[in-house]
């Protein structure tokens, strides 16, 4: 276009424009671009009419779609010739007068093409001229409310990369727009904008993004519901490229799952479904959102919230992250139980760190369930990682142990967890019903029995909430009952039971579980034997429960056993299973004893479920019974056919006493009424009634019975010993000792059947009648004790596979183990509570009368007295005995058991009687002091006493654990508070103070330590009583350790009173106090009672201690009690370094936190002073000084073994907490803390200098004691434990060395070169030539380390004035080369050296 036209164009108007842009657009893509225009356009001079069209359009009444025609049109003029300058000239005009009409424009699709139509033509404009178009667009943002009002800005990103490559400085000017957009305040319409062009702006730096992110999160509260999906989307989409990604996880998480979005749960969680699902679709697409996802809920606990829950399930379906999601949930959960677990029961951690733990696992519970709740909400995507999950936790439910945790503070165990979550879900999605019955039945057959016991607890959860759904799912069920015969017996009999509430509703399923029972009842094992006859008599148990709704009317269905014997499958007419089963019962008759005493023990529970049905188990039994019992002149106790020799092996073959048991309990229980009833009942089921021959059968065979227990009870107490054995024929000498002690031990157990019966009696009797009944215990109890000597071997004998009562009081044990448990599970007590009950009442009168008539009786009734005392002891110890065995047995009976309710009652009441003869048989007491016999006899029944008193205060411990577990200890003391205390000088004023305490709970436990242990066991250390100290500790420690501190700490001053008052040469009392002493003091003061201690223990086994006559200011450590102390002393140790383990592990967690938050602020050491940190080195540094004292002893061989391992534990903590001090990469390097700084002073001139002594004495030491094979054994235990210790502490002083670079402080000024090395074989000559050589840089272990490690100073004195000089690690290396040049040395120094690279 030149300048000297003749004559302007024609002008155009603005249709005329628009026609010509329709006949110029290109037909097809071969036409050329560049075309020639309309000289009107290309002049100048019309960009001015050219506008005015723009303005008078949009003064239009419609003015959308009129802009955009007209703008439309002229820009494809343009871009058919973008390059001629007056065209871009008015490509410029025209986008400034476009974006300055904008605001009056309509937003809607029009304006969105016409200014993507723009978008594609700015690269035509002049720069300057684009940042006239960015600062007009981002002038106002305020005009800015919705999404279409900031249609202008999709014109940004491709400005800003113009402008920034465009010009030299154009970076400068962008940041400068960004920065103000940032500033400013943004609407949601703007926000929503704004995501979606971030992901075209490459150039953001990280600070600015996380300032663009926080914008977005700050502002996406105020985001309209239905916009959440799509800006999520372009957040993930953003993420994906690179753009922040952990910021943007954290603050999605962050959003769904904070608290002002679960105000609006209602609303949001509908749209939380769609998130999760563009989620899911965004980790398939990136991997590595996946990973940031795991790394999130790693790295941070408290980013854990139902939505990461619900993310990671999401994200689970993905196949790559399908097992990493299981875990990090599984993880987290289990950690927050541990931790939580491990606080509570942890002295020394504070109250509001006990609570945040406690706040976490209360989190991720709530967290879990909610995610699954919520899980219908368009998230079926989710429901097989949630069933898969589930049974995870059901699986984990033994990792650990939480039952005791969830009993208290509103929490579940992983088990109800894992249970509830699958409840949720077969509740909620039919579809998921099918596969959980699978699992549950794979799961069931697959495991082992101890995992699969939670499975089956699911299946019965379910079978009794959803019972009519599960009726769909009964084909699966006998699928599972087929493998009956090849599970664990334990198992098959639970999987019944679980049945059971669904076996009535569906006969189909019953019939089924019939045969395969009966089936199982013909196996060869014993176990499903014992498990079949279990299941029988619960099925048969199972009927006599009242029926609900009378939903029995299921029809059957067409799967019936395929198996030969269907046709011979009784069908209930709705008569009674009891009768149905008799003859498969019948069979159980005839098999071994084990099986018999579970159907005795079921027949009393039928009774008990229904007392109308004894007189039917009477003609049951009676057949059998009559076996063994013979009437005629003389009553007949066929006791030695109840005992069988098979190749060599005597085995019992039939348990009379468990048989007599059923026979007396469903005598006591049986009412004839009922009876009469029951007769009535049966007769109208089967259309009959029953003859009055049938009626006269069954009350004879009561009647046989008991008359029957009449005779035997008399022919027990009249009879002698070998009558009663019997007599054995054609037997070897030692078969026929081996029959003689299994008839008598099933002898015992009749007496104590008998014993049973008549305390029973003995509660209704008369006074007169109750003399005589007291009179017939008393031979029945010394009929025992024979009956008991007799079979006192047979626990070693094949036959004693039965718990044996009759145990002495060094046969019992302190602590009820497994084995022990196995045992008493196998045989339940003959003797119930309340018989036990009124044989202590018996025991404590007898023991009374004896007291009041000793002084009374004259020399020439000195034998009369002795028989009376005999008496006495002997029913105090059967009572004693039967009490622990009772008590003990209790644990391993179910709650629910009907048996448990009746045998064993309230076992609380056993208490106070017990407690009561405890007080009378502590020596000192009435009793002992007033007996004036021969000095032989007074002997031998101060000794009686003192195991009577031992097994009566175990009694009392098995007790209290019992009730511990059971959570009814406050029940028990009160109880026991009854009983009147002991007399003492200071106990009145102690029980006054303690009974103003306000908590129930916390008043019973003081005053029943005051008023009797403390009391009894002041008195017992004065007598020497061992044993019973022992026990009393312990009893102290268990009520102790319920106490909060603040009620403890008098009990661990007393204890230490005790300690240093108390002087004793026996170990295991010196350790039980000092024990007592410890744990019963709060932290910091038994760690300070520990050193205390050690400073007392190096009087006698320090390394330079020569005197043995020095006392100590506690007189339990002396030269007889040191090295058993110094062992209990390690093991405290042993404990408090444990407790660092999981220290030095939170202090890690917390540190990774921190550092996201601290990095920035100036005052970093005023940020990170956590008190929890100061609390872990306060520990620390107490263990420092306690192993500073240990280094000192002279340890024997196993100490010193144990020491260095506990040592080498201990610097691989001080190592990690070294390495945490140390910053992260682009982190800033904070200032160790004083009270660090002090804590590795204290180390290395306290612990590793002697440390290293200690360890070449030992080698020495060695070397002295010759080359036996013990000391070879010694040598190769010890060179594994040196070389590890050795390496842990360099390991913690490299670490020292890397922090003293970054923090320009010298932290090992005080450290010594290692040169200790089991390795290192030292020459003599060699030795002092260097030394020689050396001169005086040698002249002491002080002034070498200095020297060596940390400045030039000569001496310890100047040692200092290098301390700003910081030892490299490569001066470090070359002296550990130099030192130790062997091969070996070489290694280690070099794993040392890469060690460091990975830090």
């Amino acid at each position: 276009m030149t300048t000297t036209e003749s004559a302007p164009p024609p002008p155009l108007n603005d249709v005329d424009i628009v026609h010509l842009a329709q006949r110029k657009q290109p037909s097809n893509s071969h036409q050329q671009t560049n075309v020639s225009l309309p000289p009107f356009l290309l002049s100048p001079h019309s960009h001015k009419h050219l506008l005015s069209y723009l303005h008078s359009r949009a003064a239009s009444p419609s003015p959308s779609s009129a802009v955009c025609e007209y703008v439309t049109s002229l820009l494809s003029l343009i871009s058919l010739s973008p390059e001629t300058p007056a065209v871009y000239s008015l490509l410029s005009s025209l986008l400034s007068s476009y974006t300055q009409i904008f605001p009056s424009l309509p937003h809607d699709s029009n304006s969105f093409k016409t200014i993507n139509f723009f978008n594609t033509l700015l690269v035509h404009i002049p720069l300057e001229d684009l940042k006239l178009v960015i600062d007009s667009v981002a002038s106002d943002l305020s005009a800015v409310v919705t999404v279409d009002d900031a249609q202008l800005f999709d014109l940004l990103p491709q400005c800003f990369e113009l402008i920034r490559n465009g010009e030299e400085k154009g970076g400068d000017y962008v940041n400068s727009v960004v920065d103000k957009i940032l500033d400013s305040q943004w609407s949601k319409g703007f926000l929503l904008k704004m995501v979606p062009i971030a992901k075209e702006i490459s150039f953001l730096d990280k600070v600015r993004g996380k300032e663009f992110l926080e914008k977005v999160f700050m502002g996406i509260k105020n985001v309209d519901l239905m916009d959440l999906p799509s800006l999520v989307y372009q957040l993930l989409v953003l993420a994906s490229k690179g753009f922040n990604k952990r910021e943007i996880i954290e603050g999605i998480v962050w959003f769904f799952g904070s608290e002002s979005c679960s105000k609006m749960a209602s609303t949001v969680r509908q749209v939380e479904g769609t998130v999760l699902l563009h989620v899911n679709f965004a980790v398939k697409q990136d991997p590595s959102l996946g990973k940031e996802v795991m790394g999130l809920v790693k790295s941070d606990l408290g980013a854990f919230n139902h939505f990461t829950v619900a993310v990671l399930l999401s994200v689970s379906r993905v196949r790559r992250f399908s097992e990493s999601s299981m875990v990090i949930l599984k993880t987290a959960l289990l950690t927050a139980y541990r931790d939580y677990k491990f606080t509570k029961e942890c002295k020394w951690i504070q109250d509001d760190i006990k609570e945040e733990y406690l706040k976490s696992v209360k989190v991720i519970e709530k967290s879990m369930l909610r995610a699954v709740n919520e899980s219908n909400y368009g998230r079926e995507h989710m429901v097989p990682s949630i069933l898969q999950f589930g049974f995870i936790l059901l699986e984990s439910a033994e990792e650990v142990n939480c039952k005791a945790l969830g009993n208290s503070n509103g929490l579940l165990s992983i088990e109800e967890l894992g249970i509830q979550i699958l409840k949720t879900l077969f509740e909620v999605h039919d579809m998921a019903r099918n596969e959980t019955i699978e699992q549950i039945k794979f799961r069931i057959l697959s495991l082992k029995p101890e995992l699969s016991r939670p499975i089956i607890r699911l299946l019965c959860h379910l079978i009794q909430c959803y019972p009519y759904p599960m009726l769909e799912h009964v084909p699966r069920l006998k699928e599972l009952l087929d493998y009956f015969t090849f599970m664990d017996g334990k198992i098959a009999s639970y999987l019944v039971s679980a049945l059971l509430p669904l076996i009535r509703f569906s006969r189909d399923l019953r019939d089924y579980a019939i045969l395969v029972l009966r089936k199982a009842v013909f196996r060869r094992e014993d176990t499903v034997r014992v498990a079949a006859t279990n299941s029988i008599i619960e099925l048969i148990l199972a009927e006599k429960q009242p029926k609900g709704d009378g939903l029995f009317s299921v029809q059957d269905s067409s799967s019936q056993a395929s198996c030969s014997q269907q046709a011979d499958i009784p069908c209930s007419m709705g008569g009674d299973l009891f009768q149905e089963m008799s003859a498969l019962l019948q069979r159980c008759l005839y098999q071994q004893a084990k099986v018999k005493e579970v159907l005795y023990q079921g027949l009393v529970k039928l009774v008990l479920a229904d007392p109308a049905i004894g007189g039917l188990v009477f003609d049951f039994l009676l057949p059998h019974f009559l076996q063994f019992f013979k009437e005629g002149l003389d009553v007949q106790l066929g006791v030695n056919t109840c005992v069988l020799s098979e190749n060599g092996k005597v085995i019992i073959q039939e348990p009379l006493d468990s048989l007599l048991s059923c026979v007396s309990w469903i005598l006591l229980l049986q009412t004839h009424d009922k009876t009469d009833q029951l007769s009535d009942s049966i007769g109208a089921c089967f259309g009959f009634s029953l003859s009055q021959e049938n009626e006269d059968v069954r009350n004879r065979s009561t009647e046989v019975f008991s008359s029957a227990l009449l005779k035997i009870r008399k022919f027990l107490r009249n009879a002698n010993l070998e009558d009663i054995l019997g007599h054995t024929h054609n037997d070897s000498a030692a078969a026929h000792e081996e029959k003689r002690k299994c008839c008598a031990l099933i002898l015992s157990g009749v007496v104590e059947v008998v014993l049973n019966t008549i305390t029973m009696d003995l509660e209704k009797a008369t006074d007169e009648k109750k003399v005589e009944l007291e009179n017939e215990i008393i031979q029945f109890v010394d009929r025992h004790d024979s009956f008991a000597k007799e079979a006192s071997t047979s626990r070693q004998s094949n036959a004693g596979k039965r718990t044996n009562l009759r145990a002495t009081p060094n046969d019992t044990t302190d602590n009820l183990d497994s084995s022990n448990t196995k045992l008493i599970q196998e045989h339940t007590p003959f003797l119930a509570t309340s018989s036990i009950y009124q044989l202590l009442l018996i025991a404590l009168k007898l023991h009374s009368t004896e007291s009041s008539n000793i002084e009374a009786t004259s020399q020439n009734h000195s034998q009369s007295s002795s028989s009376k005392a005999s008496t006495c002891f002997k029913i105090v110890s059967f009572a004693l005995n039967a009490s622990l065995h009772h008590v003990k047995s209790s644990v391993a009976m179910g709650n629910e058991d009907l048996v448990k309710k009746l045998i064993y009652g309230e076992i609380n009441m056993l208490g106070p009687p017990l407690l009561r003869l405890t007080l009378l048989l502590k020596p000192g007491s009435n009793v002992a002091t007033s007996q004036k016999k021969k000095e032989s006899k007074a002997k031998k029944d101060a000794e009686e006493r003192k195991e009577h008193l031992h097994l009566a205060f175990l009694c009392l411990k098995e007790m209290i654990a019992v009730s511990l577990c059971g959570s009814r200890l406050t029940r028990l003391l009160e109880n026991l508070l009854l009983v009147p205390e002991l007399k003492h000088a200071d106990l009145h004023d102690e029980c006054a103070q303690a009974s103003e305490i306000d908590d129930q709970d916390i008043r019973n436990k003081e005053l029943f330590i005051r008023k009797y242990l403390k009391p009894l066991l002041t008195d017992l250390m004065k007598l020497s009583a061992f044993r019973t100290v022992e026990i009393l500790c312990d009893i102290v420690l268990m009520i102790g350790h319920k106490l909060p501190s603040k009620w403890t700490n008098p009990h661990g001053a007393w204890a230490i009173h005790m300690c240093k008052t108390n002087n004793t040469t026996n170990s295991g009392i010196a350790k039980s106090m000092i024990r007592l002493a410890i744990n019963l003091s709060s932290s910091p003061t038994d760690l300070l009672v520990v050193q205390d201690m050690l400073k007392e223990l190096l009087k006698f086994i320090g390394s330079n201690n020569s005197n043995s006559s020095q006392v100590s200011e506690y007189l339990v450590i002396n030269q007889s009690t040191a090295s058993a102390i110094a062992s209990c002393l390690l093991q405290i140790t042993d404990t408090v370094i444990i407790d660092m383990d999981w220290s030095t592990k939170k202090l890690k967690t917390a540190s990774q936190v921190a550092h996201k938050t601290i990095h920035q602020s100036q005052n970093g050491e005023c940020c990170s002073g956590f008190a929890f940190e100061e609390n872990v080195y306060s520990r620390v540094k107490a263990v420092v000084e306690l192993l500073s004292s240990f280094v000192l002893m002279s340890l024997n061989d196993s100490q010193a073994e144990h020491f260095l391992r506990l040592t080498a534990r201990f610097y691989k903590n001080l190592a990690q907490i070294s390495k945490l001090r140390i910053a992260p990469k682009g982190h800033k390097q904070l200032l160790p803390s004083l009270y660090f700084q002090k804590l590795v002073e204290l180390t290395c001139k306290e612990l590793t200098v002697p440390l290293y002594n200690f360890v070449a004495e030992m080698q020495q030491a060695q070397q002295e004691s010759g080359s036996g094979k013990g000391m070879i054994n010694k040598i190769k235990r010890e060179n594994k434990c040196i070389p590890e210790l050795i390496f842990q502490i360099e390991d913690y002083e490299k670490h020292l060395i890397r922090l003293s670079k970054a923090t320009k402080m010298n932290l090992l000024k005080h450290a010594k070169r290692s040169t200790s090395r089991d390795f290192k074989i030292l020459d003599p000559t060699t030795t002092n030539v260097a030394g020689q050589e050396d001169g005086p840089n040698n002249g002491g272990h002080g002034n070498d380390n200095d020297n060596e490690t940390c400045s030039d100073s000569k001496d310890d004195n100047n040692g200092g004035n290098g301390s700003d000089k910081v030892l490299s690690h490569e001066e470090v290396e070359s002296e550990t080369d130099a030192a130790a040049p062997t091969v070996k040395r070489m290694k280690r120094s070099g794993i040392v050296h890469d060690s460091d690279e990975d830090c």
